[in-house]
């Protein structure tokens, strides 16, 4: 007991003297988005997230297994009477789509997505990821936040809060929803759960800009200019005569912002001076909409990675619009929905990567492209599709601090459980931190009486990808 108090003694005068590190940030609420230091030299400046809503498909896209066509149409071994998501399993059924060598590395990807198959040799695939749920919501909120219920801080928001933004004319944090809808959690995906609101991400796509941003039709650029700087003064006299009104300098921070994004949000979003041959890369132009839709969406996410913004979350598939018709969700027709799904997601997905690269962006920006589940070797009793499975499933990383071509973890030789180095997606989000700078276990917030982190008590960074 001496030996304790003495040590907490000692701690609390070096503290005192400012001689003891401290974890806690130190934000300003008037300038919350204010860059700030890692805990140590980052890989990573930027971070772009492809979340593919609906659960794709690893052993129909990226994960080879011969044994699964080896044994096609004969059951699982050990899954007699196997239940999952919907019910009742029927045979191992092989992939639906034709998996051939890709890039100078021969990596082994099907023809559902071969743009993206054709970069492997600037890819980390990732093959023995885990998780703890079998349902979407659950499922997105666990990718997203780290945890299946609601209430939880987005990946995004922690990232913010960490570091702020090197960006002072857009969000640091900013959600891209599909051109067909939202995902099934919805604003959960990129909210501030119960850190501060300032770093909630900003939602907006190319389609549908930040509503309420446009100033009134009978305010002349002058008179907007001339208001503005009136109510800063205003402003200003007001904190200097109440120092420490922090809602009020962060609601005065949020204002400020919204009339700078007034300028910048136009800018960033007019396509229209990109060179038409970006475009054809992207396919903004092609005549599939949902397909043209997402490739603007994918374009304006490097155009936001190229003007600083931090953290961008750039979502494909959408919930509303029913199971398996807008996302990746293919229970009953797997091969009928991901002949419409594959298109859309391929080319832009893989032009976005390319031009990060051919920029020289892809150096320190950390692309990561996942989803919120695998699927069943399997197919689902008297169907043509697969069901959920949270046991083993697939997600890729690319740029910087993470080693290409390469391949780590493996699943079962029928890609239904993780079995060789298997990640949690808490080993997967302290990497993702760790490769910003960030140590998971040092990045907390005080909530209902316990340091909360993205990470909760668990988490170990997947050292092994790192280059």
């Amino acid at each position: 007991m001496g030996s304790g108090l003495g040590v907490m003694a000692m701690a609390n005068l070096l503290k005192a003297e400012g001689l003891l590190a401290d974890d806690a940030l130190q934000i300003d609420p008037g300038a919350p988005h204010a860059a700030r230091l890692p805990h140590f030299a980052p890989r990573a400046r930027n971070v772009v997230v492809i979340f593919c809503s609906g659960a794709l498909s690893h052993v129909d896209s990226f994960d080879y297994k011969p044994e699964l066509i080896k044994h096609h149409d004969t059951p699982l071994p050990g899954g007699d009477g196997l239940l999952t998501f919907q019910g009742a399993n029927g045979n191992l059924k092989q992939p639906l789509y034709k998996f051939r060598p890709r890039g100078e590395c021969g990596k082994m990807t099907s023809d559902l997505l071969p743009h993206i198959g054709e970069l492997s040799d600037d890819l980390c695939y990732i093959h023995s990821l885990h998780t703890k749920t079998a349902t979407h919501g659950p499922g997105e909120n666990c990718m997203s936040t780290g945890f299946t219920l609601e209430g939880f801080p987005s990946m995004g928001a922690w990232a913010t809060y960490a570091l702020g933004s090197e960006c002072d004319e857009l969000p640091a944090f900013v959600a891209i929803p599909d051109p067909r809808g939202v995902p099934q959690s919805s604003i959960n995906n990129w909210g501030p759960g119960f850190l501060p609101a300032a770093f909630q991400g900003t939602p907006f796509n190319a389609a549908n800009p930040v509503r309420n941003l446009a100033r009134p039709a009978g305010v002349s650029a002058e008179t907007d200019r001339a208001t503005r700087a009136y109510l800063r003064s205003l402003n200003e006299e007001h904190m200097a005569r109440y120092e420490g009104d922090f809602e009020l300098a962060a609601r005065i921070s949020s204002y400020e912002m919204a009339a700078r994004m007034q300028l910048s949000v136009p800018e960033v979003t007019d396509l229209s001076s990109e060179s038409e041959h970006t475009r054809r890369m992207y396919g903004t132009d092609d005549p599939n909409t949902n397909k043209a839709g997402f490739a603007r969406n994918c374009l304006l996410a490097r155009r936001l990675i190229e003007r600083g913004v931090r953290f961008v979350q750039l979502f494909n598939g959408a919930y509303a619009m029913g199971e398996g018709v807008g996302n990746w969700d293919g229970h009953k027709q797997l091969k009928t929905d991901y002949d419409v799904h594959g298109p859309i997601l391929d080319q832009p997905a893989a032009a976005l990567i390319r031009d990060l690269k051919q920029r020289g962006l892809l150096e320190e920006t950390l692309v990561v492209l996942c989803t919120e589940f695998g699927r069943m070797p399997t197919f689902q009793e008297n169907t043509n599709g697969r069901d959920h499975n949270p046991k083993g499933f697939t997600a890729i990383l690319a740029g910087a601090g993470v080693k290409a071509p390469f391949t780590y973890g493996s699943t079962d030789e029928f890609g239904w459980r993780a079995q060789e180095n298997p990640v949690s997606v808490h080993d997967f989000h302290a990497t993702i931190l760790h490769l910003l700078g960030l140590d998971h276990t040092r990045l907390t917030y005080y909530h209902n009486g316990l340091q909360r982190r993205l990470t909760d008590v668990f988490g170990e960074v997947v050292k092994g990808i790192l280059s």
